[in-house]
């Protein structure tokens, strides 16, 4: 969908160089998606997961460099083949 809106450009440049995008609608598409998963997350933890203390410590995905919440992200469709059950 095309839309033409009033934009602050220093801040698009700045969500540019921040995310790697290499277009400003790539930037503006990752800051919405953001946005979203951020608001996800809120919602997790406002209702709380009813998870125990250990569930809680596999919610972080420790293969990344920063620890962050795999609860909010969404689910990777199932590939048959590989080892995941679906």
């Amino acid at each position: 969908m095309k839309l033409t809106i009033n934009m602050d450009d220093d801040l698009l440049a700045k969500v540019v160089h921040l995310t790697g995008a290499s277009t400003k609608t790539e930037a503006i598409h990752i800051a919405l998606r953001e946005v979203a998963r951020r608001s996800r997350l809120v919602e997790v933890l406002r209702k709380g997961t009813g998870a125990s203390a250990d569930e809680l410590r596999t919610m972080f995905d420790d293969s990344m460099e920063e620890p962050k919440l795999a609860v909010a992200e969404d689910t990777p469709p199932y590939e048959p083949g590989d080892g995941a059950k679906p």
